[in-house]
């Protein structure tokens, strides 16, 4: 299927893009369709690079979009993983209130995560606290049971797999560098080659914005801003007193949590992680450096009404990503007995952060159709969880008319009605 015209061209190989894609060969099993990866193999970036976990929806709105899609999501991906014989555990997690200004907020979770139909819920003392995580320190806790963890890179390859089984392709090694319309289809630019197609679906990522504007895209008053974040490994004698997920009680205000213990499908369990900003959008160590990446957050407004908007706790994020020993302090804020020695050099992420003109960081997934493009500009967080669905959502506005319209965007809330990940 190398020549002619292709119905459908995805921009993006991470696990939204192959999703979505996967999703509309099920759903039209005649359509022409190709997946155009930059990297020389599918979940190079976001998707790579991610802590694993399968989120359950626990902190959303209920009645939101996230929360439907996370929590049925959450019950889907477990269980294709378990079908194909991909690497998961159900481990559980605890959401800790480590002291009493945080119980409040820890029975607003309770309240919204049984709202979306979170199942097994319950809420600890600290002697119950104990008898899950003897080592964990907290008031309060919440015991959420169904929360578990999954190798998402392993999970994209086999949607990769399906799409090539089902007639599509998956070119790697294409970055896409432009595109020319004509009346009737998009000539995409990628790589030594190009293709035509009839819609072009934008999932690339921390560059979706980028490719919309490259595109022609009208979209005002958003930008992808990179934030990387920055985790510590476990030594096996601090790892062995983890038993399952450990997460802080998130503050609203941000679409970021603090440090918390995940364990890995490998045995590991690493700690943090942190959030600052990247000077390169694939920016992964803290000297990596990109001139038109980081010129480009210096020149948008909403980069500046962001800086002064979180000033404090940006201040706070960058403090404990340079100094260990501030890092350390905060992880024993959940294990006190957590020595020094037990956290050794972990690895990172970037995360694509959407940030408006008017410094609010979207915590929402915002997705915009225009003409024969779709642009998936913002999926956070439970995007990987959700996947099945999204692509689901996603694939099943392909077919319609090429109007201008949000298929879904941010939801219209004060910020301190927003929690961050499932």
């Amino acid at each position: 299927m190398s020549g002619g015209v292709f119905d459908v061209a995805v921009v993006g190989g991470g696990i939204v893009g192959l999703s979505t894609a996967r999703a509309a060969l099920r759903r039209y099993p005649r359509l022409r369709l190709a997946v155009l990866e930059k990297e020389a193999g599918v979940a190079a970036h976001q998707t790579g690079h991610n802590s694993g976990v399968i989120h359950t929806g626990v902190y959303y709105r209920p009645g939101s979009l996230k929360a439907r899609l996370c929590v049925g999501g959450a019950r889907e991906m477990l269980a294709y993983c378990r079908e194909l014989g991909l690497p998961q555990r159900q481990l559980g997690k605890v959401i800790v209130a480590a002291h009493a200004g945080e119980i409040p907020r820890l029975r607003e979770v309770h309240r919204r995560g049984e709202a979306n139909g979170v199942e097994g819920l319950r809420w600890l003392d600290p002697s119950g606290l104990r008898e899950l995580e003897p080592a964990v320190h907290g008031l309060a806790a919440l015991h959420v049971p169904t929360a578990a963890i999954a190798d998402y890179a392993a999970v994209a390859r086999s949607y990769a797999a399906d799409i090539a089984a089902r007639g599509g392709e998956v070119r790697l090694a294409a970055p896409v560098s432009g595109f020319t319309l004509s009346a009737d289809t998009v000539e995409v630019h990628a790589g030594a080659a190009s293709l035509r197609a009839r819609q072009v679906v934008n999932c690339a990522g921390l560059f979706a914005d980028r490719v919309a504007r490259m595109a022609g895209s009208r979209v005002r008053g958003v930008r992808v801003l990179p934030f990387r974040g920055e985790y510590y490994s476990l030594a096996p004698r601090a790892a062995a007193r983890i038993h399952g997920l450990v997460y802080p009680v998130p503050d609203p205000r941000f679409p970021f949590l603090g440090v918390h213990f995940t364990p890995r499908v490998t045995g590991e369990v690493e700690a943090g992680p942190s959030a600052v900003l990247a000077w390169k959008r694939e920016g992964y160590g803290r000297l990596d450096w990109n001139i038109r990446d980081a010129a480009g957050m210096f020149a948008y407004p909403g980069f500046w009404a962001m800086a002064a908007r979180y000033w404090r706790k940006g201040i706070g994020e960058q403090y404990r990503s340079l100094w260990r020993s501030a890092y350390i302090r905060a992880l024993q804020v959940l294990l006190p007995e957590l020595q020094p020695a037990d956290v050794l050099p972990g690895g990172s992420g970037v995360r694509a952060q959407v940030v408006e003109r008017n410094g609010r960081l979207m915590d929402d997934f915002c997705v915009w159709r225009e003409g024969r493009f779709l642009h998936v500009l913002n999926v956070p967080s439970p995007a990987a969880t959700a996947s099945l669905p999204i692509g689901r959502y996603l694939a099943a506005k392909l077919p319609e008319g090429h109007e201008e319209q949000a298929v879904f965007h941010t939801l219209d809330l004060p910020e301190s009605a927003s929690y961050n990940h499932g």
